[in-house]
């Protein structure tokens, strides 16, 4: 039971907590200025939000501390897991649609056409059974409206989900998945300390050559863009698991993408609303420059999203060179958004599109498994089911079973169990895309299986997979 006292404690933190919050909006919601607090896109409405945030957090924190090492941990993790992760997908959904709208009316905006002198262009559109015309300024409108929309929330909410769900899969649990002794055997504090570091110096690398001649030179810009990208994913695979790698890469970029739309992005519109609020002159220059970011966070785009999903795909970093793969992945799937771009400003593609797809059907082709004859016949002679229980039972199954004995997954990963020999003929494909071919399972390999325990199963699924 919890004492009473302490539930006190935690009850009275909790409700201030929200309460400060409520003063907040309400606070801002009387504020003459609409409660900003500065150039940035800060507002009294923001830190109440943040307040809620951080009351919820303080909340789980107390509940998990009173339910460590029960079977009640498992479970909280993995709803944890699935709250978090479907906030960063809807967020993320938001954000995303967002940028591509809004790249796309840039690039079909009509500039020529009856364009009245204040306007860069406009667009006719049809949707959802009704029709919209849209008009964009050079600048600003002579008087800003009140009713003026900022998008903005959906960028920082997708970056603070994303980087709670890295907390929660990658680094409350960094023992086990994030670090792999055999790629580089540190401490899980230094692991999660390089991973957030790493963050930060991508931001100052990549602002510091956005503010440099360069920029203006698109594809020189690019190119080294991609070489530093390439020098990223290297780094993480030299330090992390690489399924770990993988995701701190997509962290990586949706850190820069965020980073683009809290420093330069909102500031530059903040300046320009004030500009034209007061009827004081209008720097150009900065819309330009947060028109470039917003541009180059849509190219981002596509890549983070393939992270986002290749932690199901262990033929991509499970690959020898997982480094070389995400690099190639990244820059096929940034050359299709650049195909649509230049298709939206109805500009020539000519092989953008091919040499992108061609680039990803490379990588399929690279990274699929080599068909080794010898080792075929090297194998043992009629490989027993009971043979390749006895290592499922070994390796596999303090995860994946129906009541899994590991420190760290309290129900087995995706469902996957493999309590009788069925379970294990079923899943033989799985077993043989992860254990054999790809080498991802067990994770980090925490049960230790050996080369041989492999070849085993190998060539028990080659041999038919029987069970005798």
């Amino acid at each position: 039971m919890i004492p009473f006292l302490t539930l006190a404690v935690v009850l009275l933190v909790f409700g201030l907590l929200l309460a400060g919050s409520a003063f907040l909006h309400r606070l801002g919601a009387a504020d003459k200025k609409g409660g900003n607090l500065g150039e940035n896109g800060l507002t009294m409405q923001g830190f109440g939000y943040g307040l809620t945030l951080l009351a919820f957090i303080f909340l789980l924190a107390v509940i998990y501390l009173f339910i460590e090492g029960t079977p009640w941990e498992g479970h909280l993790m993995e709803w944890l897991n699935i709250v978090v992760r479907l906030m960063h997908i809807t967020f993320g959904i938001a954000w995303i649609g967002a940028s591509f709208y809004f790249v796309f009316l840039e690039n079909a905006l009509n500039r020529t056409d009856n364009v009245r002198e204040e306007l860069a262009g406009n667009l006719w559109a049809v949707h959802g059974g009704g029709f919209y015309y849209l008009e964009k300024y050079k600048l600003a409108p002579k008087q800003i409206p009140k009713s003026l929309h900022w998008f903005k929330y959906e960028a920082y909410f997708t970056w603070l989900s994303g980087f709670s769900l890295l907390f929660v899969v990658y680094y409350f649990n960094a023992g086990s998945m994030l670090i792999d002794p055999k790629v580089l055997d540190v401490s899980p504090l230094a692991g999660v300390g390089i991973g957030i570091g790493s963050f930060v110096v991508a931001w100052l690398i990549y602002d510091l050559l956005c503010k440099t001649s360069l920029v203006k030179r698109g594809l020189l810009f690019a190119v080294l863009g991609l070489v530093l990208a390439t020098a990223f994913a290297w780094f993480y695979c030299q330090v992390f698991s690489a399924r770990a790698a993988y995701i701190h890469f997509g962290a990586m970029l949706g850190t820069l993408m965020v980073a683009n739309v809290f420093f330069i992005i909102i500031p530059a519109q903040k300046a320009m609303v004030k500009a034209a609020t007061l009827g004081q002159p209008l720097d150009p220059t900065l819309g330009k420059n947060a028109l470039n970011r917003s541009l180059h966070n849509n190219y981002f785009t596509l890549p983070v999203l393939f992270v986002m999903v290749s932690n199901h795909f262990p033929s991509t970093f499970g690959h020898a060179y997982p480094w070389a793969i995400l690099a190639a992945i990244a820059l096929g799937t940034a050359g299709v958004k650049h195909w649509l771009n230049l298709r939206e400003k109805h500009q020539p593609s000519g092989l953008v599109l091919p040499l992108s797809a061609g680039l990803l059907l490379a990588v399929a082709f690279v990274s699929a498994p080599k068909n080794d004859a010898g080792a075929a016949a090297a194998c043992t002679p009629n490989v027993s089911m009971a043979q390749v229980q006895g290592i499922v039972q070994q390796r596999c199954v303090r995860c994946h079973s129906s009541s899994p004995t590991d420190d760290v997954f309290k129900s087995p990963p995706n469902g996957v169990v493999y309590d009788t020999p069925e379970d294990i003929i079923r899943l033989k494909d799985k077993i043989m895309q992860r254990v054999v071919v790809t080498k991802t399972m067990p994770q980090n390999n925490k049960t230790g299986m050996t080369q041989e325990e492999r070849d085993l199963i190998r060539c028990w699924i080659e041999q038919g997979a029987k069970n005798q």
